[in-house]
């Protein structure tokens, strides 16, 4: 388990995305609910793309609804626009370092003719926080396949609307999957994605964030 890397106390978000207090470290803890984002501490929306951001915060709460590898769901997703940002909060419990992955983030990428090596990918770059002011990134440098810890290129396929595959499941739900001991992290409570601007001005559709590691207080 690694160090906690964020410095403050214990601050939290409700199920507005209201900051809220609160004291000590979580214990990891099994969920039913708060899974899923609850609530949005800030954003801002880009120019350009504007797809379902008549219908934010709403469409980035709840689990994803991906459309499998050949497809790009635009009917669960909200474009962050052309540099756009958005941060999440799970209600009342944190996301805590376990094995393997710790989150993941769902945006709405393909693959362009079946091809692994050729995903439709509109990035957007991770950061994480204790107490919603202070973030951390995981580096979002590559600007080709692989685009390593860049979201906004990997598939969805889970979909409780069309199969019982686990959202919170990193081998089964798709999507981009982040570990937080790469960032020496034990726990946050916050999720941040920003839109990586880019020359063909595509925008990071957002559909999720799941928690794999809950952790309670």
């Amino acid at each position: 388990m690694p160090a906690d890397g964020l410095g403050g106390g214990g601050a939290g978000g409700d199920s507005t995305g209201q900051a809220s207090g609160g004291a000590g470290s979580p214990e990891p803890c099994e969920l039913e609910d708060h899974l899923f984002a609850t609530g949005v501490l800030a954003h801002a929306f880009g120019p350009g793309q504007d797809v379902g951001q008549d219908r934010f915060p709403d469409l980035v709460f709840g689990a994803p609804e991906g459309a499998g590898t050949g497809a790009g769901s635009t009917a669960h997703v909200v474009s962050l626009g052309d540099g756009g940002f958005v941060e999440l909060s799970f209600g009342q419990n944190a996301i805590v370092d376990g094995p393997g992955a710790d989150f993941i983030v769902f945006e709405n990428a393909f693959l362009v003719g079946g091809d692994e090596e050729n995903p439709y990918a509109e990035l957007g770059q991770v950061s994480v926080s204790r107490d919603g002011s202070d973030w951390v990134a995981f580096p979002c440098t590559r600007r080709e396949y692989p685009y390593g810890t860049c979201a906004g290129w990997h598939p969805v396929v889970a979909n409780p609307e069309t199969n019982d595959l686990d959202p919170t499941d990193p081998a089964a739900a798709g999507g981009d999957a982040f570990d937080l001991a790469a960032l020496d992290l034990a726990w946050v409570r916050y999720v941040r994605i920003d839109d990586i601007v880019d020359e063909q001005e595509l925008s990071f559709d957002l559909d999720a964030v799941a928690v794999v590691h809950p952790g309670c207080f």
